[in-house]
Formats: structure tokens, C-alpha cells, sequence
């Protein structure tokens, strides 16, 4: 089953419309939707504007499950999160590897962070 940038990169390649236009209207650069294309999991605010710049429709790709585990997408996630943070929990020692899909996982997120900082920042000040 092909990941969630797969089919991203899939939806783009059949709407016929150029990556150049697409990051234009998005604002991003095409090294930041090249990389998209490679992660598993990518932010639904993200793929739902790319949705409606090339007409398509990715709802029925991405359930309300995936949609809910993707970073900045609900109220109900940054909830749990701020939960989360004011309780202690005690997490038990993980091998080397599950480290380090974790230090995957945050790197994924924080990247999602300033790209949404960059976004935030455009719509601001505009574009240069």
C-alpha cells in the first residue's frame, strides 16, 4: 500500500498540473514537496490545500483516524497533547530502534512546525 506523500505525488502526476504552479500557489519550495512525497504520514490542512489547488479530492484517502494522528489537524489532538505535557508518565526503556523511529517522528513534526512558520509568515508579510 503505497504512503500517504505516494499518493500525494500520484494525484499531482494526474492532474496534469506543473509542481512549479502548484508550489507557487502554496507558497512552499519544490525540495519541500519532494520531500512530502517520501513521508508516510503528512499533515491534512497540507494535503487538503494541495487538493484544492488541483482539484481533487483526498478525503477518501485519508480516514478520520489517519486525519486525527497527523500533527496540527484537531483541536481534539493538541487537547490530549497539552494533556499530556501537565501529566507525568513514565515510558518504559525502547530498543535502539523504536529511538529511533521517535527521532523520525519529531524531526517529521518539527519540520511540519516551520513550514507552517513559513506559511504563517507569508500570509503576514507577503511574499518578498
Amino acid at each position: 500500500m503505497p504512503n500517504q506523500g505516494e499518493i500525494l505525488q500520484e494525484a499531482i502526476k494526474n492532474s496534469g498540473i506543473s509542481i512549479t504552479r502548484i508550489v507557487e500557489e502554496l507558497g512552499i519550495t519544490r525540495p519541500t514537496i519532494y520531500r512530502k512525497f517520501k513521508e508516510d504520514t503528512l499533515d491534512y490542512a497540507f494535503v487538503k490545500r494541495v487538493g484544492d489547488v488541483i482539484g481533487h479530492d483526498f478525503s477518501h484517502y485519508f480516514t478520520s483516524l489517519q486525519q486525527a494522528s497527523l500533527p496540527f489537524v484537531t483541536p481534539s489532538v493538541s487537547s490530549s497533547v497539552s494533556h499530556s505535557v501537565t501529566t507525568k508518565s513514565v515510558t518504559p526503556a525502547l530498543p535502539d530502534s523504536d529511538l529511533t523511529k521517535q527521532l523520525l517522528a519529531l524531526q517529521t513534526k518539527y519540520i511540519a512546525l516551520l513550514e507552517a512558520y513559513n506559511e504563517l509568515l507569508l500570509r503576514v508579510y507577503g511574499p518578498k
